[in-house]
């Protein structure tokens, strides 16, 4: 069994995983299961009204998991896979631990292959969330991981060392970035052209 298939199964027996992005490290479970996902928010020690995003494989696989405008799927489009992350009105069984009580859930599809290869055999969305204590830098090697979260997870997914640059999270219905990270600027154009 290759680390991938065991990191999946970890994942859908409600396990936490830490796996490489396009991005950073993220820290992956079932982000439909609101247990795995309290124990994300537990294993990170985040704040509970800040929410958490989670990962598809592909634009139609996360589109099962939202209400997306027209607008905001030609965004998608254009910038998914990618690093970015785009809010967009959750669908029912999205849970609101996730969402943090809010309407809107963030989504990524990631520019990389282990973690498209880890969200296609989870057969579910994953959180995508950095894999570090709230507080503490972005891990871009597994050797930076925080102890803390290494005793937390059942699996790690070594994909050397990531770009280091974080997913700009943006809202395409107001055309507003909550976060200005990778592609920020290519954001901004799009919205001035489209």
């Amino acid at each position: 069994m290759s680390d991938i298939d065991r990191a999946a199964d970890a994942i859908r027996d409600g396990e936490l995983v830490v796996y490489p992005t396009e991005t950073v490290y993220g820290l992956g479970a079932d982000a439909l299961d609101s247990d795995a996902v309290d124990r994300v928010f537990d294993a990170k020690g985040r704040d509970r009204s800040k929410p958490i995003s989670l990962a598809a494989p592909s634009v139609p696989a996360a589109l099962q998991y939202v209400r997306a405008t027209e607008r905001e799927r030609r965004f998608m489009a254009t910038f998914l896979p990618g690093p970015v992350t785009v809010l967009c009105r959750a669908r029912e069984p999205v849970p609101e631990v996730l969402t943090a009580g809010r309407d809107r859930v963030g989504i990524r599809v990631p520019d990389h292959p282990t973690a498209l290869a880890l969200c296609e055999r989870a057969e579910t969305p994953i959180t995508a969330t950095s894999a570090n204590v709230s507080g503490r830098g972005s891990v871009r090697r597994l050797d930076e991981l925080d102890p803390e979260l290494r005793e937390a997870t059942a699996a790690t997914l070594d994909g050397g060392e990531t770009p280091g640059t974080e997913s700009s999270v943006v809202d395409p219905s107001s055309e507003t970035i909550h976060r200005r990270g990778a592609l920020a600027d290519d954001i901004e154009t799009w919205f001035e052209t489209h």
